[in-house]
């Protein structure tokens, strides 16, 4: 299913008429997968076959391809539908750290409160049947730090600024805090087979190992760099084949994406595959600083429930929201040292990816420098190369066969051509 989508995407990303070398590229896919993916497609939404002379094949795709697909499958339809409800039970989890987050606070405020009038309570009576004197009562204070319940007040007159599309709640943010935003670099792969068979069709189907470097990995190191095995999941992808040049040079051709059915399109693939660096968070600053300050005081009020909570007789007469409180501090305060343990981890973390992501970024951008510096065996090879390029585009005009008109109507201007042709010839005889 989740080919079918990428299969899809592509079509229409190349204008619904496409051959398989065509999908190959734009979706980064084995020759295989996609030349499966594009028959399976094509039987689904019944597209139209285009045969050139050549026999060649290209695939006409109809511009409602969506539409066709969602009214043929049920399963397009539950997974959509699934798609939508995953979508709000995963914001209900990113929102639930913030909410427990501030529920956890709540709940220790509520106790510490309960405790210390309780104890000032009883050092009254204390007081009062010794004939003392009254006394000043300190309660713990706890600073919430910025006032995020406001936006619960009915009647407050304070407004929110309009957020901008890609700001995330307050709640958002904790999660953000929290766990980060996923990794930028998930579709890298992807990234690097699209940018592979970019560079292949921008230089006509027949390329050299040091163009195709900056988008590689490791190259391996001693022969296996020196004879290029780096090459060989690229050959086996995309169906390529080495030839060697008068000179001994190795040049990759792949005949497959040198048949496009795209005249007029512009490749300019990107100079070397770049990984993005990790953010820390996509929250704002003031919205860190906030979950930073909740969390502390989270943390800190725990410390001090943790105090007062020594005293389990007072705890038994209270019951309630205490024995509640005690029942659960021990998860309370290991949320609380999780909650600001863990990004502080993470923070570290983060930068060590990021210098090697610079590094790899570093690596990659010397060797796409290579070819600004060619020697005299890399320039031969290049030249070879360039004998090898071929482009095919299949054009309207010289189709052998096609599904979208008749076949008995297809012999007949299939006839009528070649009479013509026969016609044109007898004349310029007949000229000369």
């Amino acid at each position: 299913m989740a080919q079918t989508k990428t299969i899809t995407q592509a079509v229409e990303r190349l204008g619904y008429r496409v051959t398989v070398g065509d999908v190959a590229a734009e979706a980064g896919l084995p020759l295989l997968e996609a030349q499966q993916g594009v028959l399976a497609l094509a039987s689904e939404v019944q597209a139209h076959l285009q045969v050139a002379e050549s026999g060649e094949i290209a695939y006409v795709f109809p511009k409602n391809i969506q539409a066709v697909l969602w009214s043929k499958s049920w399963r397009l339809r539950w997974q959509s539908a699934w798609e939508k409800a995953w979508r709000v039970l995963l914001y209900l989890i990113r929102v639930s750290f913030g909410v427990v987050l501030i529920l956890s606070l709540v709940l220790i405020v509520v106790a510490i409160t309960i405790i210390a009038i309780a104890a000032s309570s009883a050092g009254r009576d204390d007081n009062d049947s010794g004939g003392g004197g009254g006394g000043m009562i300190f309660l713990p204070r706890v600073w919430l730090g910025p006032d995020i319940f406001w936006m619960f007040d009915p009647r407050s007159d304070r407004r929110r600024r309009p957020r901008t599309k890609s700001e995330m709640n307050f709640l958002e943010a904790v999660f953000s805090f929290l766990f980060g935003d996923g990794n930028p670099n998930a579709d890298l792969d992807d990234r690097r087979w699209q940018s592979v068979a970019q560079v292949i069709q921008a230089n006509g189907g027949a390329v050299v190992a040091e163009q195709i470097t900056p988008f590689l990995g490791d190259l391996g190191k001693g022969w296996a760099s020196d004879l290029e095995d780096f090459m060989v999941p690229v050959l086996s992808r995309f169906n390529g084949l080495p030839q060697v040049s008068p000179q001994g040079g190795i040049v990759y051709q792949f005949p497959e994406l040198q048949v496009t059915a795209q005249a007029q399109r512009t490749i300019n693939p990107p100079p070397f595959l770049r990984e993005l660096p990790r953010k820390f968070s996509q929250a704002t600053s003031g919205q860190i600083m906030g979950a930073i300050v909740l969390g502390s005081a989270n943390l800190i009020g725990a410390l001090v429930l943790g105090s007062m909570l020594q005293d389990q007789s007072l705890v038994a007469e209270l019951g309630g929201v205490v024995a509640l409180v005690n029942s659960l501090y021990w998860l309370l305060l290991g949320y609380g040292t999780a909650f600001l343990g863990l990004p502080l981890v993470r923070y570290f973390w983060v930068q060590q990816q990021n210098s090697r992501i610079a590094a790899r970024n570093a690596e990659r951008e010397r060797r796409a420098e290579v070819l600004s510096q060619l020697t005299d065996d890399q320039r031969e090879k290049l030249a070879f190369a360039q004998t090898l390029t071929l482009q095919t585009v299949l054009g309207t005009d010289n189709l052998a066969y096609t599904t979208e008109s008749d076949l008995t109507d297809q012999e007949i201007a299939q006839k009528d051509k070649i009479d013509a042709e026969w016609q044109r010839l007898l004349e310029e005889r007949q000229g000369k």
